[in-house]
């Protein structure tokens, strides 16, 4: 099969219609040239439903695929956004990945949600994929496409590095109060608890910030992690009942996972200089809702983003009753009192910018800034912070990491 660029519209078949695909929907709405043609998932309802959204959207016409084979192999689909379950993503690049091979598929790429997989080893299977059936590959880490970090870092690098010298500290930190479905709550499913969740975020984003404009994220070269883990909120026994109520198979009294994770990780910079990434994540704050807070400091400035820090904010009464949701904020945790309100939750966490640029990408036949690369190096830094906290001691470059799965993920 043979590609001509530029495309005049992307097709996009989505693998997957949780939680994670409708967020990416939305954000399409402020995407141009591009169409979403096709869904797959087990539940037939979910999937029903999400192409039922996105004709209501008008974002184009959506068929429903009864297999994966089918989404993948179908004629008016381009490029694959995999938004499926953690430990389902490998299997999705190999059936997609032998399709394209056979020359059933005229797929030409394929974007997967953070993390790009469960362990190293996963990770660098799931480039080795990509590359070698020939098809563009993007990572969707939305926190680096955030308006306010790219507005941030922009201003930074163009305005105070030039006077002053790079930055040396990025900090990072996503606090909720836990997930939506059981098995990010099931440490052999998910991979891991909140650091592997989260952190890939916060790694993420902090290391773009410290990255001079233009500059690959390797330009930035690993020299140590050292991590910690806890379990503070969800193996106490209340919390660990009210979870298995409301989580089907998920029994913390038992299998546990961290709610709670700190990471440090030390880079050298392109010119010889240390720099450092501080990094925490919990599944066991309770406020507003999803709290994103984000630094960046260097010689004479600094950097500061909360995400709850929001212009719009709403009071209501305890005379003011409703159901539970998420319509003010992701991870809600109240809908009476004084709330913060993000108007634009897609583009304040930054999914219609990362769309947008990864639509244009391969719509041109090009790779993305943020690629498969990219998630086995998140990947590879997330599984030294777990082996850190496991053995008490600092991890260094070099150490082989390939076969190493984080003890919460072992049964």
């Amino acid at each position: 099969m043979t590609t001509s660029f530029p495309r005049k519209t992307l097709r996009i078949g989505f693998v997957g219609s949780g939680f994670i695909a409708h967020f990416h929907l939305k954000s399409l709405l402020g995407v141009r040239n591009v169409e979403v043609t096709g869904v797959y998932s087990p539940t037939p309802a979910k999937r029903q439903a999400f192409a039922d959204a996105v004709g209501e959207l008008d974002l184009g016409a959506c068929r429903v695929h009864e297999s994966l084979e089918a989404l993948v192999e179908a004629d008016d689909v381009d490029a694959i956004w995999i938004l499926s379950p953690n430990p389902t993503r490998l299997g999705v690049m190999q059936t997609i990945a032998d399709a394209v091979a056979a020359k059933r598929s005229q797929v030409f790429a394929v974007a997967c949600e953070k993390p790009l997989a469960r362990t190293l080893k996963e990770a660098k299977a799931m480039l080795a994929l990509a590359e070698g059936s020939g098809l563009l590959h993007g990572y969707l880490e939305n926190q680096l496409f955030s308006t306010a970090v790219l507005r941030g870092k922009e201003i930074i690098w163009r305005r105070a590095v030039p006077a002053t010298g790079r930055p040396y500290l990025a900090r990072a930190a996503e606090e909720h109060s836990g997930p939506h479905e059981p098995w990010f709550w099931q440490g052999d499913e998910q991979g891991g608890g909140a650091l592997l969740d989260m952190m890939c975020h916060s790694i993420e984003v902090a290391r773009f910030m410290l990255t001079a404009p233009g500059a690959p994220r390797s330009s930035l070269t690993f020299k140590n992690a050292t991590g910690a883990i806890a379990m503070l909120k969800w193996t106490k026994p209340h919390y660990a009942a009210d979870l298995a109520r409301r989580m089907k198979g998920v029994d913390y009294t038992r299998h546990p996972s961290e709610d709670f994770a700190r990471g440090m990780i030390t880079f050298e910079a392109e010119d010889g200089s240390e720099v450092i990434v501080e990094a925490t994540t919990s599944w066991a704050y309770v406020g507003a809702g999803l709290r994103i807070q984000l630094e960046l400091l260097g010689p004479e400035y600094a950097m500061e983003f909360s995400s709850l820090s929001s212009g719009l904010k709403v009071f209501m009464s305890r005379a003011v009753e409703g159901a539970e949701g998420e319509d003010l904020v992701e991870k809600q945790n109240a809908e009476q009192g004084l709330m913060p309100v993000l108007e634009d939750e897609a583009g304040v966490y930054g999914y219609t910018e990362e769309n947008r640029h990864m639509v244009e990408a391969f719509r041109k036949g090009q790779m993305p800034m943020e690629t498969f690369h990219d998630g086995v190096a998140v990947t590879e830094m997330l599984m030294a912070l777990y082996k850190s906290a496991e053995e008490g001691r600092t991890v260094r470059a070099g150490e082989v990491l390939d076969d190493y799965v984080p003890v919460v993920a072992r049964r």
